[in-house]
């Protein structure tokens, strides 16, 4: 075979030709680059990070024969000779893994309206079956009420908010603590001085307000202080650059969630919230015909009042979204109660909106077909519904704190036998609650007790039944079950829809104390009655969201009760199993258990 003549480089003279020498010193050279990038610079932390990560999913869930072999162990009957199967550990990287809210999923989906910072889960089977682990350092939380000014540094040792934050009063670092002041970027000075400033316009202290919703929350030192004021405030904010905001939110004390204001309803019922709020959150309330301000209206419960800090509120630069929001709340039938520098107050009518009118947004009344309290999973719409309870339910309407606690409102009585079966649903949990703190021995009432979540909530009776104590409580309704949280709202508690075959959105380690009547409901599908999805990965992600040395009480009947046991046991929890109440009817047993504090060895040097 010949030569083939290549033309001289245009730089002038004929091109070089590379020796065998050339080619090895290049590859040597390239060889040491490539190790001083790997072990001098965060890539290669990162690259390693991944390959275990991969590691670990293909061992542990990528597998789905081996996956299958462990659900099968766990969820069928006792194994012959007493074997137990044992769940492992996730590697250390994944100390803050949330199945739904994964940037290494979601940074591949669309911006548009913010998408990818919604709920996005991993298909059924490819959740991580192991347990998350601690972060080293770690221990018990400091407990309330002092853990609303400061916990510990070791539990979250992340210093990107009190880096960036700390001149705003949101956070900062002192020895092993972090200390939380209670500010804000719109109110550096303190969440105190700024509550007292929204008194002098909305009935704070009066007991006319109770549940609140903080957007955009930051740590949610604006919801803490309004704990001080009987208004229990649920705040949210997305997982984004300012790592673990509404972890260190949890770690507070204070009710928190993941959440993203994007193209789908919020998991709340219609007319929940007496107060919205927003400092700074940066909500584009009027872009896309006004989509994000008509879902406020859907959540805001009738003579209400929303309060919006910093932009677009005679913001630099923004005159036309700052008149397009007064525009708007205008068309909504909104009483403009005071601008005052930044911050703009609303109250929301009491009766039905005076829509439709005339307006430039197009704004008109949803259809009847219309559910404003279906949210799971449910589009944006770009209609405003109509409030068919509007007088019985308005602020002023419904009774004043803590009276609403008992009494069944408008809602209980679109029930069939709703006002009886709610009285004796009160009744029931109030018995069953102090046999748990009598007979069981639960540390209700006590300090190392504060962030509680009710699975399986119904009317909330376990959650008003714990009013007296320092606690607060996430009531959960199945998603796909009777869709009763709007009672719940109007009793001054709070919570939010949930399917249970997902993981849910909060951070591991947030809950001190989970409780569950008829766990194994949450997984069967109520048409059908077969199940949805396994007992073992419910039980993990119970276990991914309980604190070290937190508590999970769970009742069913005994069959369901001893399958939950042996999981418990997998999933290296400490557990007893009671007898129910003596006037419990159907053989329920109760099983107490306790996750225990494990931690991987030191690593060697």
């Amino acid at each position: 075979m010949g030569h083939v003549n290549l033309p001289p480089s245009r730089r002038g003279g004929p091109g070089r030709q590379w020796t065998l020498l050339d080619l090895v010193s290049a590859s040597f050279f390239a060889a040491v680059l490539v190790f001083f990038v790997l072990v001098f610079t965060s890539l290669g932390d990162s690259l390693a990070a991944s390959g275990r990560r991969a590691l670990a999913r293909s061992s542990s869930s990528s597998d789905p024969r081996q996956r299958d072999r462990l659900i099968a162990l766990l969820d069928g009957p006792p194994a012959p000779g007493g074997h137990r199967a044992v769940i492992d550990a996730c590697p250390a990287e994944e100390v803050d893994y949330m199945p739904c809210e994964d940037p290494r999923r979601n940074s591949q989906l669309s911006r548009h309206m913010n998408l990818y910072r919604e709920r996005h889960c991993p298909p059924p089977g490819e959740s991580l079956l192991c347990l998350i682990p601690p972060p080293q350092g770690y221990r018990y939380p400091v407990p309330w009420p002092e853990s609303l000014h400061k916990i510990w540094h070791d539990n979250m040792p992340y210093d990107k908010i009190a880096e960036r934050k700390g001149h705003q009063g949101w956070m900062k670092e002192e020895g092993q603590y972090f200390i939380f002041p209670g500010g804000g970027t719109m109110f550096p000075d303190g969440a105190a001085q700024y509550i007292t400033k929204l008194r002098q316009f909305i009935p704070i202290n009066s007991g006319l307000l109770r549940t609140a919703l903080d957007m955009g929350c930051g740590v949610a030192s604006f919801g803490g202080f309004l704990l001080k004021e009987n208004i229990m405030t649920l705040s949210f904010a997305p997982r984004d650059s300012h790592k673990s905001q509404i972890q260190f939110a949890l770690e507070r004390g204070i009710p928190a969630f993941v959440a993203m204001l994007g193209t789908r309803r919020l998991p709340f019922p219609a007319y929940s919230f007496d107060l919205v709020h927003c400092s700074r959150c940066l909500i584009p309330f009027t872009a896309y015909n006004g989509t994000y301000l008509i879902e406020v209206d859907r959540l805001l419960r009738p003579g209400g009042f929303l309060v919006i800090s910093g932009p677009p509120v005679q913001w630099t630069n923004q005159d036309k979204e700052w008149s397009d929001l007064q525009a708007m709340a205008h068309a909504l039938c909104y009483e403009l109660i005071t601008v005052d520098g930044n911050t703009a107050i609303w109250k929301k009518p009491s009766e039905a909106s005076c829509l439709p009118n005339q307006n430039e947004f197009g704004l008109d009344l949803c259809g009847d077909t219309d559910d404003p309290s279906e949210a799971w999973y449910f589009k944006l719409k770009k209609c405003v519904s109509k409030p068919s309870l509007a007088g019985d339910i308005a602020v002023g309407s419904i009774p004043m704190w803590p009276d609403r606690l008992s009494k069944p409102t408008a809602r209980v009585s679109l029930m069939k036998n709703g006002v009886d079966v709610f009285e004796a649903d009160t009744r029931r949990w109030v018995r069953r609650v102090a046999y748990y703190k009598k007979s069981l021995g639960l540390e209700l009432g006590k300090p190392r007790i504060r962030n509680v979540m009710d699975m399986n909530a119904i009317f909330g009776g376990f959650a008003a039944a714990l009013n007296s104590d320092p606690v607060w409580v996430m009531n959960v309704i199945p998603a796909r079950k009777p869709l009763t949280l709007g009672i719940i709202y109007d009793r001054g508690l709070i919570g939010l829809y949930h399917d249970w075959c997902e993981a849910f959105s909060s951070y591991p380690r947030t809950y001190d104390l989970i409780h569950v009547a008829g766990i194994n409901s949450l997984i069967r599908d109520p048409t059908s009655g077969k199940s949805r999805c396994h007992l073992v990965d419910l039980m993990i992600e119970m276990d991914r969201i309980l604190r070290p040395e937190g508590t999970a009480v769970i009742r069913d009947s005994p069959e369901v009760i001893d399958k939950v046991a042996r999981i418990a046991h997998a999933i290296r929890w400490t557990a007893q199993v009671h007898e129910s109440e003596p006037e419990t009817r159907g053989g329920e047993k109760i099983l107490v258990a306790t996750k225990t504090l494990w931690k991987f060895p030191p690593a060697s040097n």
